[in-house]
């Protein structure tokens, strides 16, 4: 049933359909590189399929900046129309944000529906947000999205016109339907807080334990060694933002119990609208005691992942929290990067070296494991328990037996 909120009917709805067929757009300009370029088309290949897309081909341009009218460049988009209209492609994906303008230009040209990765990645949110507290945060991003791209996008609403007591050319469409939107966020805005008013009171109620919260980037296992060490049942799914609601569990190591949360993942570009609505979500990682900063080291550009991480956290105020690095995926490392011909003792030496290198390069402790395998997670309960002790006693440095 539509509610009071939706303000029309557009054709312009997301990804409507399982396998729709989608290509994908990049550009590369001088702060790029090629290699850059497609990695990121990589991901979003991955975003499109978890929405259900299935991507067909790929067009990438070099340009000095994005053109204006279309965000590439006039000939290259009837190239893009061409293959659009001879293969059945049902949407057209782009990297960056297109302006509200670009979106209408490109749409008139390839004839076929158009979003750009902020809507792609709402999209997903919003197919994934089962609490009201992700809903109501979906939502405000959505409407926060929306409110510069209302020009063209209605045709339901009539033009107002005077009557008695009302004389004068009345209320234009898209003036209505800015109202709209904006009284909409603020009703939203409203509600959120309210959410984050309880969530406060719910962590004040939850004692003096200490705090640890998973954190990393999307995909890389979080959610799969939540269940393995807090033996509980969180969703887990190859998939990106399989979690978006913050998991809140009691695990106790030997006779230590600690709160552990899992948190959702973080990604490159993510929408502006999106991390604004998300922060009081992100309230459970600025408050922790201990960060658990979880790796996919299988992913050939865990490096950069592990920089966007760490960025996101900076800029939540986190950054000097005591973290745990977590490499996690080890078994799939050894499956791509480990030489069948090479010895027992020559991969050991190659993971000691490795590891060696990591803690000097992040000056954090790090483990590796696979949380699928359960591969090396005593030892990483052992060093997360000396980490929780070492709170424990940083807390409550005159009690000399804690439980």
């Amino acid at each position: 049933m539509m509610n009071d909120w939706n303000i029309g009917e557009s054709d312009r709805k997301g990804l409507a359909k399982s396998g729709e067929k989608a290509v994908l757009v990049g550009v590369i300009t001088p702060g790029s590189s090629e290699e850059e370029v497609e990695e990121f088309l990589d991901e979003l290949e991955f975003l499109a399929l978890t929405a259900g897309a299935i991507s067909q081909d790929r067009f990438v341009q070099k340009l000095s900046h994005p053109d204006t009218k279309y965000f590439v460049g006039s000939g290259k988009l009837a190239e893009i129309a061409e293959y659009v209209e001879k293969n059945d492609i049902d949407l057209v994906i782009f990297d960056e944000d297109l302006s509200p303008s670009q979106m209408n230009n490109v749409e008139k040209k390839v004839k076929v529906k158009v979003v750009d990765r902020s809507s792609l990645i709402l999209d997903i949110f919003a197919r994934r947000a089962k609490t009201a507290q992700a809903r109501t945060q979906v939502e405000l991003a959505q409407m926060q999205y929306l409110l510069p791209r209302l020009r063209g996008l209605w045709t339901h609403l009539e033009r107002q016109k005077g009557g008695i007591g009302m004389r004068g050319p009345g209320e234009k469409e898209i003036e209505t339907d800015r109202r709209i939107v904006r009284d909409k966020i603020k009703k939203l805005q409203d509600k959120l807080e309210k959410i984050d008013q309880q969530n406060k009171t719910r962590r004040k109620n939850r004692g003096e334990l200490i705090r640890v919260a998973l954190v990393g980037y999307t995909n890389v296992g979080k959610s799969t060694l939540m269940n393995r060490l807090s033996k509980s049942d969180v969703f887990a799914e190859n998939k990106l933002f399989a979690t978006l609601d913050t998991t809140v569990r009691k695990v106790v190591f030997g006779r230590m119990p600690f709160l552990m949360s899992d948190t959702v993942g973080f990604i490159r570009k993510l929408p502006t609208h999106l991390v604004e609505s998300f922060k009081s979500t992100l309230d459970e990682v600025r408050e922790s005691d201990i960060l658990v900063h979880v790796v996919d080291i299988s992913h050939s550009h865990y490096a950069d992942q592990i920089a966007t991480v760490r960025q996101t956290l900076k800029e939540l105020g986190a950054s000097d929290i005591p973290t745990l690095y977590v490499f996690n995926k080890i078994d799939k490392f050894r499956e791509k990067n480990f030489d069948d011909l090479l010895s027992k003792e020559e991969r050991e030496h190659l993971e000691r070296e490795m590891r060696q290198t990591l803690i000097h390069q992040y000056d954090s402790p790090c483990v590796f494991v696979s949380a699928l395998t359960n591969e090396n997670m005593d030892r990483m309960r052992a060093i997360l328990g000396a980490m929780v002790e070492e709170q424990y006693k940083i807390r409550y440095p005159y009690k000399t037996n804690f439980f």
